[in-house]
């Protein structure tokens, strides 16, 4: 497995510095934001070259709204992502994560007929089933992101994300499994890891009070030896704090990513 981590976490002047950071402290690659990579692209690439790091992926974050009940607001969020595809192929990179709706996301109940849970499964499908291809053509893959029911009343686990993953059943579209999101949701998080790890495509890593892996009681380990015996190999990169608005914590971080480095590889990953 190899690590990463969100650029914003880091600490610097510029993306030099940044990434020159993330390579001393033992990190392989950097995973970027898809609202900012079209301002520091020509920078980050350079920046990778100068590191010899690699770009894990996109994260596509709250950059738009793909299950929006607003049309206007839909197209928009697919075009979004489109781009962040576009940009994920020109950094290398292995894909897009998103997490499909939080919070806000207004889609009707139209029960008897469908919920509204449903409908967004329905949208889902049908935006990934137009994604894929356009994934497939550039080399990359589309994550599909639970994230924990504080921050959405729509898929939470790891099992919902392969609802609709498996309908799919496309090589190009996978799931994101975030530990941090997990500890709040799964009963158990090597279990879900084995049950669904034909579908894990990248792993989200902090601890469960959002703090650096280490700094808290989540079992890593535990998630680490579940991630081998289902054969996963690919990126795990650190999310934590407040996902692409950590600059404020970036100072503190640069004192405590090697120690969180060397717990990580301790435990397994």
């Amino acid at each position: 497995m190899r690590l990463a981590i969100q650029e914003d976490m880091l600490y610097g002047r510029n993306l030099r510095e940044k990434f020159q950071l993330a390579k001393d402290v033992g990190f392989d690659g950097i995973e970027f934001w898809a609202k900012d990579i079209g301002h520091q692209m020509d920078e980050a690439m350079d920046a990778l070259v100068h590191t010899g790091l690699q770009a894990s992926g996109i994260n596509f974050g709250r950059h738009g709204s793909i299950l929006d009940a607003d049309l206007i607001e839909r197209e928009r969020g697919l075009e979004l992502l489109r781009q962040a595809l576009m940009d994920s192929s020109d950094l290398g990179a292995a894909g897009v994560g998103f997490a499909p709706a939080f919070f806000g996301t207004r889609i009707p109940d139209l029960s008897p007929y469908a919920t509204a849970n449903q409908l967004k499964d329905e949208l889902l499908v049908a935006h990934v089933r137009t994604l894929e291809d356009f994934a497939n053509a550039m080399g990359q893959t589309l994550f599909i992101e639970p994230i924990n029911r504080y921050e959405t009343d729509y898929m939470n686990t790891l099992g919902d994300a392969v609802r609709v993953a498996a309908r799919r059943n496309h090589p190009r579209v996978k799931i994101v499994a975030d530990l941090f999101h997990m500890a709040l949701d799964e009963d158990d998080i090597a279990g879900a890891i084995r049950q669904h790890g034909a579908f894990i495509g990248c792993v989200h890593a902090a601890d469960h009070n959002r703090r650096l892996p280490g700094q808290g009681f989540l079992p890593f380990a535990a998630a680490a030896t579940a991630l081998k015996d289902v054969g996963f190999d690919g990126w795990v990169s650190y999310e934590c704090g407040s996902p692409s608005e950590n600059h404020m914590r970036a100072a503190q971080y640069a004192n405590e990513l090697e120690a969180s480095v060397k717990f990580m590889r301790d435990a397994g990953f």
